[in-house]
This record gives structure tokens, sequence and C-alpha cells, in this order.
């Protein structure tokens, strides 16, 4: 007789059966503040012509002092329960795509739990600059396709006012301040939701974007407050380069692997950093203007929050219609780069 005994795994530890996930609900907000370029004239050497001709921005949203990023967050949670018609306590993640957290601790997700009232809730922030959306809707995604959890919050919000230097022309008259959050929830019976993800980084890309100050290799100082080391330092030339190859490249990776062509979509929706960068990624999937979702005359580049708020606007605009097929692509600091194929399911 053998005495081998068969271990005996307990429910809790066995792999749980594998489901498909989608969005299904989306909220956003915007504090009310706008900042214009006729407004940015008066800070720094600009004008609306040079701003326009550069970037497409015309005006952005700015945070009102006082509040944080988790502030923006937890506004635009409320309103993608709300629009779903549940309550904070049924949710059982939260994920916050940042790179300006209220403090380095808590985390915002932390924050955003206790402000909306999702007790039982665990989460924690992405950093992954303008692609942390993306990044975090991948981890909320994968969290919900494992079995783990039903109902998943995955938020991308920033206060880019707070680390920008409006005595620096190059950068103060990109950036705004805006969040936006989606409900990840199992797909029903003949939906498809998300299909697929392209996510990369390139540390090499660190000197050209970052924020050198406030971590532990330079803690705030005199010297580097002085320094102007807690703003946004940015090679503007070479951020671009990398944008526009590298959106194209992941856009064209995840499209390719699923068979699906740019004549197949229904809208793109990329991050919205800068016009000249949308429309050569666009080209290159061969899309027409009407099918790409640009708002970035609103809002500037809001860095995680600009792909959720321009879901908003495609869903205002009509063309984010059910059973579309929907492609999304960021570029950020890192360098991170990011791109998620889904069919639209609300």
């Amino acid at each position: 007789m053998s005495s081998e005994v068969t271990p005996v795994v307990p429910p809790a530890f066995r792999a749980p059966k594998c489901t498909r996930a989608k969005i299904s609900a989306l909220g956003t907000y915007v504090p009310p503040k706008v900042l214009t370029n006729a407004d940015l004239e008066k800070m720094v050497e600009t004008n609306d012509a040079w701003i326009m001709e550069r970037t497409g921005i015309k005006e952005r949203h700015i945070l009102e002092k006082g509040l944080g990023t988790s502030d923006m967050a937890a506004e635009a949670a409320r309103r993608c329960l709300a629009s779903r018609g549940i309550e904070a306590t049924e949710v059982e993640a939260i994920l916050v795509g940042t790179v300006t957290p209220d403090m380095m601790f808590p985390s915002t997700a932390c924050l955003v739990q206790d402000k909306i009232g999702a007790k039982g809730a665990w989460g924690f922030d992405v950093s992954a600059g303008c692609s942390g959306f993306v990044f975090a809707l991948q981890a909320g995604v994968r969290l919900v396709e494992s079995g783990a959890h039903k109902k998943v919050l995955v938020i991308g919000a920033d206060t880019n006012s707070s680390i920008v230097d409006y005595t620096d022309r190059t950068t103060c008259i990109l950036f705004g301040d805006g969040a936006g959050a989606v409900l990840i929830e199992p797909a029903g019976e003949g939906e498809v939701g998300v299909i697929d993800f392209v996510c990369e980084i390139d540390g090499s890309g660190g000197p050209a974007l970052n924020l050198a100050a406030g971590g532990s290799l330079h803690p705030a100082s005199a010297e580097t407050v002085a320094n102007k080391q807690h703003y946004i330092h940015q090679d503007g030339q070479t951020v671009y380069k990398f944008a526009v190859r590298k959106m194209a490249d992941a856009t064209t990776r995840v499209l390719e692997r699923n068979g699906v062509a740019g004549a197949d979509l229904g809208c793109f929706i990329p991050h919205q950093a800068n016009k000249r960068i949308i429309t050569a990624t666009a080209d290159r999937l061969g899309m027409g203007p009407e099918r790409v979702i640009i708002n970035i005359e609103k809002y500037g580049n809001t860095s995680a929050g600009t792909i959720p708020l321009a879901m908003g606007t495609a869903a205002e605009e009509g063309k984010l219609k059910k059973g579309d097929l929907v492609l999304l692509a960021a570029a950020g600091a890192g360098f991170t780069v990011g791109a998620a194929l889904l069919r639209w399911e609300i």
C-alpha cells in the first residue's frame, strides 16, 4: 500500500477560473478654474498662436490651492460609481495611476478609498507617467480576469500644476489638471470586453523627462528648491521623438497580433500630449480624424488623466458606441508606453 498522501488545497488557494473583463462605467472630473493661453501671455513670454501651432492647446484646468490629486480622483470615482448605480462599499480594489500623489505616503489609492467610503477595498498607486492609466488598467483587468475580484476601480489623475514652473514657457503651456475613473467588472455572456495590452518601459529615457528632487536620491532641501528641481524637467525633442515612434509601434503591435486593422476601429483614444504626436500615430494606423479623439485644446496634458477624460469626450460626442472596437495608447516619463485594445460594452 502506498504511503503517499494527496495534498489537500484549501479552496481559497485554488486557481480561480479565468474570465473576461470589461469597462462597465466611466466618470471624469476637471476642476472649475481655467487657465487660458491669454492668461499665460501675462505670465510668461508666449502667445496664443505660438502655443496653438506647437501643441494644439487653448486652455487647461487648474486645481484650487489646498486640494490634492486624491480630491479629483475621488470625485471621478464617485461619478463613475453613480453612473453604474452601485455603492462604494461594493468596490474591492482601487488602482490609481498618478505621478502627483498628495504626498509620498500614504498612497493616493488609500486616500481615495477613505474619501469615497470604499470600506474593505485594497489598492495601490501606479507610477508610469502619462502611461499611468493604461498600466493601471492592465493591472485592474488582470485582477478581474483572474477571478480574484469582481469590481475594481481604475483611476488616472494628476495635478500637474503642482509641479510646473510657470516661468518656463516650454513646459507651463503644456500641462493641466484632471482625473477619470473606470469600473472593471467581469464581462457578461456574449461580451468581449478588454482584448489585449502592449506595455513597455525604457529606463534610459529617464534623464529626458523627470522630476529630480523629493525622492531618496535628492531629498527636499533649500538647495533643491533653489535649483528648481521640484519642477518637471523635459527634453522636448527627445520626448517627442520617443512618443511618435513608440506609440505608433505599440498600437501597431497590439492590432496586428489580434488581426485588427485601423479601419476596424470605432475610435482611437490617445494620450493628449501634443496634437502633432496624435496625428502622426493616427496616420500610421490609417485612421481619419473623424475617429480620432482629440480634446487637448480644452484640457492640455493631464498626464494619467488624459485617456479617461478623452473617453468622456468620445462618449459626449457619440463616438463610443456599444460593440465598437476601441484603441487606447499613451507614452510617458520613464520612458513608458502602453496600448490597449478593447470592445466597448457600455
